[in-house]
């Protein structure tokens, strides 16, 4: 929600986190995120695609309750993208109806954007539950990686080539995954503490770019 006040002098002031959405997703979750982020001082960016529209109504898969997105995720280049202290695939059905393509040639600009994160190794990638379902077009991302997931995915991130992992929550590098969207909690806590621990955007940009010689 818009009104939420972020937390000044919190963890996260001044980092931006990016949360995928779609009709289907699991409220508790996604309300939990939007308070607990806020808490820590950090903004929440709901992206999805709009199909030309300005903004989209999705519905809660719980509880039925309408959610109106405006943040369009194919305006999302390479430097925005950047921009983002971390991307969250949450629960839901949100991930099988972003993975839709009309090209079947194509990848759904869902996925592309997914790929793109993972090729910025400076962007936390989080996944949770059927999260992982729009990895699949993409799988080589995760070829080799930690991973859990919902038990109903286990043999989709085996067959990704992925190495399961029986925990609630599996850190790899700059992949954070989570077995369900009950166990959400836990997820956002590790999130935020990565997150935390990482230099800001704007120190991480002088640091790539080497820096202010003396």
């Amino acid at each position: 929600m818009n009104d939420l006040l972020l937390r000044e002098g919190g963890r996260l002031a001044g980092r931006t986190i990016a949360i995928l959405m779609e009709t289907d997703y699991f409220e508790p979750e996604i309300l939990y995120y939007e308070r607990r982020f806020a808490e820590e001082g950090a903004r929440v960016e709901f992206l999805t695609r709009l199909w030309g529209q300005d903004s989209l109504t999705f519905i809660g898969h719980e509880w039925r309750i309408p959610r109106e997105v405006d943040g369009d995720l194919e305006a999302v280049d390479d430097e925005r993208l950047r921009e983002f202290d971390a991307l969250v695939v949450p629960s839901g059905m949100v991930s099988d109806r972003l993975r839709y393509s009309e090209d079947v040639a194509g990848q759904a600009p869902a996925v592309d954007l997914l790929r793109r994160a993972f090729d910025s190794p400076e962007v936390l990638k989080g996944i949770i539950c059927h999260g992982m379902w729009l990895v699949a077009p993409i799988a080589e991302k995760v070829r080799g990686r930690r991973v859990t997931c919902h038990n109903n995915l286990i043999s989709d991130v085996r067959n990704m080539g992925a190495v399961y992992t029986d925990q609630h929550v599996v850190v790899d590098g700059d992949l954070v995954t989570g077995r369900s969207g009950d166990t959400c909690h836990l997820f956002a806590r590790t999130l935020i503490d990565l997150v935390a621990a990482r230099a800001p955007r704007g120190r991480r940009r002088m640091f790539r770019g080497g820096g202010h010689g003396r």
